[in-house]
This record gives C-alpha cells, structure tokens and sequence, in this order.
C-alpha cells in the first residue's frame, strides 16, 4: 500500500501542478489503535506554483481524492490554507504535522511548521475542539448495551487529550500511547487500554464491544473537569509576520 500511496501522490502533483510538502497518515492508523481493516488515510500540505497565488481570485484550495475501491482517501490542504487553519490553532492540522507515519518529508518544512503550531498554539480553541468531540461520541455510545469499539476509542483518546490540554501547555501529541504517557492515569487503567489496543488491533472495525464501565467513568470525569475550566483557559496570539514570513519562503 506504501508504494500505491507513492504512485497516487506523484499522480496528484502531476494532475494540480502542485508540490507535495508533506504527506502523512491520520486517523487511527497514526493514533497508534488500528484494527486489521482499517482505512488509509492520507493527508497532505501542498503549495501550487508563485503565479497561482498572484491572482485577483483565489482558486480552489483542497484536493479530495479516493482510491482502491474507498479503502484509501487522500485529502489535502493548500499551504495557504494550511496556515491560516494554524493562526487558529486548528487540531487536525497540529495532529497532521505531527503524524508518526510520514509518505512525504520535507523536513525543512515540517520543522518549521512544527515551531508555527507551538508558537501559534491555543488551548481554548483545541480544548472546544476535543471536548465538542469526545462529549457528543460519549453521549451517543454511553447509553447502548453495545458499541462499535471504534467509537469508544475515539471517545477516550479525545477525553485523554482534553486532560492533556487542562494539565499541561505544551501541543497535546498524536499518538495516543504519548498521550497516556504524559497525563495522570491509574496504572490499572492504563494496564486496561493497553488491553484493548491488543484486542483491536485483531478486532474488525465493525466489531461491537460492550462493558468497560470503569473507562466510561474515566471519560465523564475527564469530560466534567475539562468543562469546568475550558472557557478560561488562554489563547495564543498567532505570530502574523513569521506565518507570512513562512508562507512567502515556500510559495
């Protein structure tokens, strides 16, 4: 699949006239809980050539491709875009940077997007932003006498990352296994998900699961101290002139 990505990715350059700056894996695969049918999902940061940004109107700044039958997605952002997404310290864009699984590497680039997304960090907005999430999956699998494990995981890496976020100032990780690493967690517990990650990792993704009360109760009770003090948590005044410092270099 690795190469197929590869051939997929140099298609894409040659289709958009782009230059692919970094292309990773997300989704579960780079959380570190993958199951043996999991998806592929690729992400990409891209920049077009000087003369497509030198233009009164601006021109379609994502690319949504799918292949090997749905079972690989490969979605990506402009570099404009990118940053402006990363002036607003947006989630998804500081896990892609940070992905463990990397199908492109411009390192020079990915440093210095990296040192961005620190210096542009805000913990109230991703604090909403895993909160929002793991509180409507938590509300919608709680109350059922089965779940798609799929979706308990996705509940309980995001109540974890809230906890990240309320007890440290540093960019939550993401990987999951570093998120654990660097919260307060009973050794039981964490003993308990190590468990499941074993169990999925051989577990289809439609497979349903049930029980686990001792991990919902840990997810409520992260949930409950992150809204407690999500709306006073700071913010981070984005640094303008280094983004379009940044952006210039690479356009």
């Amino acid at each position: 699949m690795k190469e197929k990505i590869q051939n997929y990715l140099k298609e894409i350059e040659e289709e958009r006239k782009v230059n692919i700056l970094l292309a990773c894996e997300t989704g579960s695969r780079a959380w570190g809980f993958p199951s043996p049918d999991s998806d592929f999902d690729v992400r990409m940061i891209y920049v077009h050539e000087q003369d497509w940004y030198l233009s009164l109107s601006e021109g379609r700044d994502s690319i949504e491709r799918m292949f090997e039958d749905n079972e690989l997605d490969i979605t990506g952002w402009d570099l404009r875009k990118s940053l402006r997404l990363l002036k607003k310290s947006n989630s998804p864009l500081i896990e892609r940077i940070q992905s463990p699984i990397l199908y492109r590497n411009n390192e020079k680039f990915r440093e210095g997007i990296l040192e961005l997304a620190t210096a542009s960090y805000s913990r109230i907005a991703c604090m909403h932003h895993y909160l929002s999430m793991s509180a409507k999956i938590f509300e919608e699998i709680h109350a059922q006498d089965s779940y798609k494990l799929k979706k308990f995981f996705y509940a309980l890496r995001t109540a974890c990352v809230c906890e990240w976020i309320r007890t440290r100032e540093d960019l939550p990780p993401i990987e999951f296994q570093n998120v654990l690493n660097g919260i307060e967690i009973t050794f039981s517990l964490k003993e308990q998900i190590d468990k499941l990650i074993e169990f999925k990792s051989n577990a289809n993704e439609s497979y349903f699961h049930s029980g686990e009360e001792e991990l919902f109760s840990y997810i409520e009770a992260c949930l409950m101290q992150a809204k407690a003090i999500a709306s006073d948590l700071p913010a981070a005044k984005a640094p303008i002139d280094k983004l379009n410092t940044f952006f210039r270099a690479w356009i």
